[in-house]
């Protein structure tokens, strides 16, 4: 079995990138090590605990892999960037997040592709399916695959697919020819490091890489206590996640659209006044089986007083008085700090 028949199931069962690597230890591994060891994963317990030395080998995940295939599903739609969106009233939820949950989709697709390999192949193989949730440094493997370069801001890019396209593999007991990895076409291009609000970009030995505590994405979905004070300016309007060093790349100027459904917008920059309004039933029947569960309820007000905040609007003091009043002390802190840039 080759590369270019794999790629060719792959686009058959929905995947618009295919590539395969050799299921070997990557040399990035160092880097991974050196980046949690100096604390750069903040409070993301599921990159440094036990979890953290299966990372080392995919063997680990299934003794008898010889091969990884790599997948690429675009997600891009036709709504504006958030670059682009002039409305300090409107929160802004990050583009991966506005449809179906992928993690779903992904899996039936390798599931798919999993059978097709096996037909092809003739004899029962063995394999195990990751999408994000396994511990598999994906974009290293990708990269290896052939699916694209990792850029300074730490996304997979595509020459002609840009970086909107979730990641997913499939390991298989099948020796196949890998692919070859693509240059490094970042340049002197520096555009995602000038345009973060928090800096998070930050330069390591050659190489740049993203301090979690430092990132909206972090911060509005992984942090589970209080924002710190510090960071919370920057954060701007985003209430889940952030596009902001994926908007502004220039490889994403002329990304294609998907033409998936699943991925297409439920709701398009909410304004932040409705959310700052709905209760924990209407949350979870808001965002039933999107992405943005994640970040649950009491987390996503804490973002939205705080993005009612940045945005100084004087229409904002009365949904923020009311939820300075709310029993979860860390929605009330943040809507006292929000209440406190108003003055």
């Amino acid at each position: 079995m080759t590369a270019d028949e794999v790629r060719q199931m792959a686009r058959e069962c929905g995947f618009e990138l295919a590539g395969v690597a050799a299921a070997l230890p990557v040399t990035e591994l160092a880097w991974y090590r050196d980046w949690v060891g100096r604390g750069m994963a903040g409070e993301m317990r599921y990159l440094t605990d036990r979890r953290a030395a299966i990372r080392d080998d995919p063997r680990n995940l299934l003794p008898e892999a010889r091969s990884i295939v790599c997948v690429g599903k675009l997600y891009h739609t036709p709504q504006p960037l958030s670059t682009a969106l002039d409305d300090a009233e409107r929160g802004w939820i990050s583009r991966y997040a506005w449809g179906d949950d992928y993690h779903h989709s992904m899996r039936a697709g390798l599931e798919r592709l999993r059978e097709r390999v096996e037909a092809k192949a003739g004899v029962t193989i063995r394999s195990k399916i990751c999408v994000d949730t396994a511990p598999l440094l994906e974009r290293s493997y990708a990269r290896l695959a052939g699916l694209g370069w990792i850029g300074k801001n730490t996304c997979l890019i595509h020459q002609g697919a840009g970086s909107w396209f979730f990641l997913g593999e499939l390991l298989v007991s099948l020796a196949i020819a890998p692919d070859a990895p693509p240059p490094d076409r970042c340049g002197t291009c520096r555009r995602c490091i000038d345009a973060c609000p928090t800096a998070a970009i930050v330069p390591r030995e050659g190489h740049w890489e993203i301090d979690s505590r430092l990132c909206i994405s972090y911060l509005t979905i992984e942090l589970g206590g209080a924002i710190p004070e510090e960071r919370r300016a920057g954060i701007g309007r985003q209430v889940f996640g952030c596009d902001i060093c994926q908007d502004v790349c220039p490889w994403n100027r002329k990304a294609p659209v998907t033409e998936d459904a699943a991925f297409a917008a439920r709701t398009f920059a909410p304004p932040l006044e409705k959310l700052a309004a709905i209760g924990e039933a209407e949350f979870r029947q808001m965002f039933r089986e999107t992405p943005v569960t994640r970040a649950r309820y009491r987390g996503f007000l804490r973002n939205v007083a705080v993005a009612m905040g940045n945005a100084r609007r004087e229409r904002f003091r009365s949904p923020l008085e009311k939820l300075a009043q709310h029993e979860d002390p860390l929605v009330a802190e943040h809507a006292l700090w929000g209440l406190g840039q108003l003055e």
